[in-house]
């Protein structure tokens, strides 16, 4: 894990703590800050800070935004972040978009996002704006019930694919993984849900990939400890320093962090990595370098019943109205 700058920070309340100024920001794999929490987002970023209570042991931390270099939005409808994306360039802080657009509509399993057109026409939006590679498409996760059965799901990526495959260079997908989840097996069982085992992976990636090379981009899963190099599918870094390397290479501060050494000579750019940034905190197979989460479990409302984030919707919903009675608090759950 990362051993970020402490900085001291004067509070709202006027009281000095310590703050951790971290680099990378990740807004959130806990919740979705560009659906529900964009305005909160931008206001502390000026601002300066964050509190982000600790989920295991309920203590405060403060985060600080000094450092901040880059944010990787995660979302499912990032749309009301879209008007504060000016602001983040006018200060020059950096950013992509993990961007989860699945189809589940007819079995109700998001039922609080966007229509399936909605979120389709802002993935286009938003990649009009980035570029290909800032907008990365997740089919996260993919799930088969006895009524959505593997022909079935795939038929719904091909054709959510069919329209992005020209707005997107990459899609990252995993495999619904309810047995290691209580949380997730109690919000299920209504739902006839079937466990994917190794060879039902492999039928969903070697599909997948065929689609892919016909779309030409990229496949890669995410958290996922099964080997599909066959397929040509790898392992993401969903928090990619390679990605940014490409994109952000210009800035001094962020390439600094990542170990990155820039070379500007008469026969072009040379980049070379000096270090390796995995984050150690995250699950074993997951790829991703080191940043700041600074989400909340249980404070998403887009109510996915597969949810890992959320004990239940209804204790989400319970957060989130906490945080509408005060918007300007410190901490998304309003305290």
């Amino acid at each position: 894990m990362a051993i970020w700058e402490n900085k001291d920070i004067v509070l709202d309340s006027g009281e000095t703590v310590k703050a951790q100024a971290p680099v990378i920001i990740s807004a959130s794999r806990a919740t979705d800050i560009p659906a529900f929490f964009a305005d909160w987002f931008r206001n502390r970023f000026e601002i300066g800070y964050i509190k982000w209570i600790n989920p295991f042991n309920g203590k405060p931390l403060y985060v600080n935004f000094d450092n901040t270099r880059l944010i990787v939005f995660w979302s499912k409808n990032p749309e009301p972040v879209i008007k504060h994306l000016d602001y983040f360039d006018s200060i020059g802080v950096n950013y992509y978009f993990q961007y989860s657009l699945n189809d589940y509509e007819i079995e109700g399993l998001e039922a609080g996002v966007p229509s399936k057109k909605k979120r389709i026409e802002t993935f286009k939006r938003l990649s009009d704006r980035l570029g290909k590679s800032r907008v990365i498409w997740r089919y996260d996760p993919l799930l088969i019930t006895k009524n959505l059965p593997m022909d079935a799901l795939l038929e719904r990526v091909e054709k959510i694919g069919d329209e992005l495959y020209k707005y997107t260079n990459k899609l990252v997908f995993s495999f619904a993984d309810i047995s290691s989840y209580k949380k997730v097996q109690n919000n299920l069982k209504n739902v006839p849900y079937i466990e994917f085992d190794s060879q039902k992976m492999e039928y969903m990636a070697k599909h997948i990939s065929q689609m892919a090379r016909r779309w030409g981009i990229k496949v890669a899963t995410c958290s996922e400890k099964i080997d599909l190099d066959k397929f040509n599918i790898k392992h993401n870094k969903c928090v990619d320093d390679d990605l940014m390397i490409e994109q952000f290479y210009n800035d001094q501060k962020l390439m600094k962090f990542l170990g990155v050494e820039v070379n500007r000579g008469l026969f072009g750019i040379e980049i070379k990595k000096t270090k390796e940034n995995k984050d150690k905190g995250q699950r074993e197979d997951c790829g991703c370098i080191v940043a700041k989460d600074i989400g909340q479990y249980n404070t998403c409302v887009h109510q996915c019943i597969y949810c890992y984030a959320n004990t239940s919707a209804k204790t989400a919903i319970s957060n989130y109205k906490k945080y509408l009675i005060n918007p300007n608090s410190e901490s998304i759950i309003g305290v």
